[in-house]
């Protein structure tokens, strides 16, 4: 008897018996009936029909979508088994595996794959391109993205294929090439809502939240509604550039549509949106209203709190999420750990490092290892900080940054310099710029010349990087404060004029220190320049020509430092007076 439709087949069969006899395209159909639901056990079943039946072997149509279920349903190593069994492959056969491996997140593979294909001898199609660009977009592979682009425009696949050009734009938003994104989409014959979702989302991840805005609104200009992908989106640039008129337009426009009643994922993005903003209390009445509460939920509410400095009421909610049957991950934790730290709360710091263990988060989170020895650091307990961080199993740049910052934060000059012996001597990590200015912090603070000039010389000699402003800043200070200012005076040179006044400021202090009355009235006259707020200025170098019994210098300072229009008069007065631009060798 043929069979012509799935319908007709019995799906409760047992197919390790004598096989029946189906026909390819009721096979086929319910195959696709499988991915389309996700069944993978009925689907296994087929697949021992098809082996029994032989048909792999004779029908390379079943075969592509024995693969395409396998594939569709995430059972990727079924999927590569299938397509290894094959006696051949078509291109269907090479695009169904692809596109698992990219719908999976196994965009190595899913790209290793397009390539294996063309070199034996397939020039994959529009699909095939597509479902690689998605890829591309998951590791920021741009170069790639770029050539099958190329390859796409050769071979006129872009033309009305929306999907490819909604690739596309997708992969170079995502790759952070947004010009090129912009270009991919203004020259798309039709825009869709993927595609625009596809460049909002771009201009959003990476920190341009005005340009994000002005394309949803083009969006709606252009005629098209906003999904809920869109207001999230949209929401989620609001909250980066703190635009609370901006979220309350879309929070009425999508309390018009309705929007809340049904989709968690938009009013989680509204209360962050609010959150960020520092509408805390908007933030709250979306969050109450909110017919379901993730954990998502609760920690936009929990970090909004945190980052207004409501730190108590952050716990509060932390705890009222607990007993709503509902566990924290790893952001919500984060979260509590630095509220922890900022109210100095070691004992409440301790629980959630109790309860991190407990979930075993530690093993596969290096970031909330970080939090936790932060706030041990934070809290004054350096040695808990010390021991947590030794027990950390594993240590990137950031865990020896947040180790040196403690230390120094608590005046330990010694132990941030040994740890930073440590990074150097037993890791194969690289220090960054942050690294370098935390350890000449140290240096400065332990007065420790020879080796901070050491450690400066380093950033440039051995790790080939330019020191930054605050590196050198550090440096002047360091050897002013040494007495050294022929030495100091020549890391100035290297510091532009407009950036100056830190390092102006610190020799100030030095000269007070050392009694220099020529350099401290070069360093007064600098800061004039530089700065308008001249009280601490005023104060050094009056306290320099007191100590220098200059008398009447020291008069003329109080009287600048008492004017109400400080910078005028200082200048004017100076110049009137042979103060500004005298001639420095009589000073």
């Amino acid at each position: 008897m043929s069979i012509t439709s799935a319908e007709t087949i019995d799906e409760h069969d047992d197919y390790s018996g004598s096989p029946r006899k189906y026909d390819d395209v009721a096979l086929v159909s319910l195959l696709k009936d499988c991915a389309r639901q996700k069944q993978v056990p009925r689907g296994r079943k087929l697949h021992v029909k098809i082996l029994k039946s032989n048909l792999l072997h004779r029908n390379i149509f079943i075969g592509n979508t024995l693969i395409f279920m396998y594939a569709k349903c995430g059972a990727l190593a079924k999927a590569q088994q299938v397509f290894d069994e094959l006696p051949f492959h078509t291109l269907v056969s090479w695009t169904a595996l692809i596109t698992g491996f990219s719908q999976y997140g196994l965009d190595e593979t899913a790209i290793a794959t397009l390539e294996q294909m063309q070199e034996k001898g397939f020039f994959p199609d529009e699909w095939a391109f597509a479902s690689t660009l998605k890829a591309c977009a998951g590791i920021a592979a741009a170069e790639k993205g770029f050539q099958i682009h190329a390859d796409s425009i050769r071979c006129g696949f872009l033309g009305d294929n929306i999907v490819l050009g909604g690739a596309l734009v997708d992969m170079y938003a995502k790759c952070g090439a947004l010009a090129k994104a912009q270009q991919v989409f203004d020259e798309l014959p039709q825009r869709g809502v993927v595609s625009w979702n596809a460049l909002i989302t771009g201009y959003c991840q990476h920190g341009h939240g005005q340009e994000a805005i002005e394309c949803f609104e083009r969006m709606q200009a252009d005629g098209l509604s906003p999904d809920g992908l869109t207001y999230s989106c949209v929401l989620k640039a609001c909250g980066s550039i703190g635009s609370t008129k901006k979220s309350i337009e879309l929070h009425t426009e999508i309390a018009r549509i309705r929007l809340l009643e049904n989709d968690t994922v938009t009013g989680n993005a509204l209360v962050d949106a609010y959150a960020k903003c520092g509408a805390i209390s908007k933030a709250k009445e979306v969050f109450d209203n909110l017919l379901f509460k993730n954990v998502v939920s609760w920690t936009a509410l929990i970090i909004g709190y945190c980052q207004c400095g409501y730190e108590n009421e952050a716990v509060s909610y932390f705890e009222n999420m607990k007993c709503d049957g509902l566990s924290p991950d790893s952001v919500t934790l984060a979260c509590m750990l630095q509220a922890c730290g900022s109210m100095r709360a070691a004992d409440l710091g301790g629980e959630i490092h109790g309860e991190i263990i407990r979930n075993g988060l530690l093993a596969r989170d290096v970031v909330l290892g970080n939090m936790l020895v932060d706030m041990y650091m934070k809290c004054g307990a350096l040695m808990k900080a010390r021991q947590t961080f030794d027990k950390l199993l594993f240590h990137d740049l950031v865990s020896w940054n947040v180790l040196i910052a403690g230390y120094c934060e608590h005046g330990k000059a010694e132990e941030a310099l040994a740890c930073f012996d440590e990074l150097i001597q037993h890791n194969q990590l690289c220090p960054d710029n942050i690294t370098f200015a935390l350890v000449l912090r140290a240096c400065l603070m332990a007065g420790n010349v020879d080796k901070g000039k050491a450690i400066y010389d380093n950033i440039s000699s051995s790790y080939g990087m330019i020191p930054t402003l605050e590196h050198n800043s550090y440096m002047v200070d360091l050897f002013g404060r040494a007495g050294q200012f022929d030495r100091a005076m020549s890391i100035m040179e290297k510091i532009a004029c407009s950036d100056r006044l830190p390092a102006w400021l610190a020799l100030l202090g030095s000269c007070l220190q050392w009694g220099n009355k020529k350099l401290g009235r070069v360093a007064f006259e600098s800061l004039v320049q530089l700065d308008d707020a001249f009280t601490d200025v005023c104060f050094c170098i009056s306290r320099i020509y007191k100590n220098a019994s200059m008398w009447k210098n020291a008069e003329e300072i109080e009287m600048i430092r008492e004017c109400k229009e400080s910078r005028k008069c200082c200048i004017e007065y100076g110049k009137v007076h042979g103060f500004i631009s005298l001639d420095r060798e009589g000073i």
